[in-house]
């Protein structure tokens, strides 16, 4: 199954790291290490191959100061996330 994913982040500097299975969630790994960044909206998609359905799908951001998860909503076939 194919999922889509379009997150908007606060700042840029941010690489998508892979994905990864945690029981029926789906986790986006993404990284922003550093300690500069653009202070300006940015969007990522990610397309990605998977097997099965899953039941959430969550995006995990990892940043010099810890991390953060959050969920994304599916609207037409594509999952939408932002940072809070």
């Amino acid at each position: 199954m194919k999922i889509v994913l379009e997150v908007t982040f606060r700042m840029g500097g941010v690489s998508y790291r892979g994905h990864r299975w945690e029981g029926d969630a789906l986790i986006f790994n993404f990284e922003r290490l550093g300690d500069a960044f653009i202070q300006v909206l940015s969007t990522m998609k990610v397309e990605v191959e998977v097997d099965g359905t899953p039941k959430r799908v969550l995006v995990e951001l990892k940043t010099k100061d810890g991390r953060k998860v959050f969920g994304a909503f599916e609207r037409s076939g594509v999952y939408f996330a932002a940072e809070p």
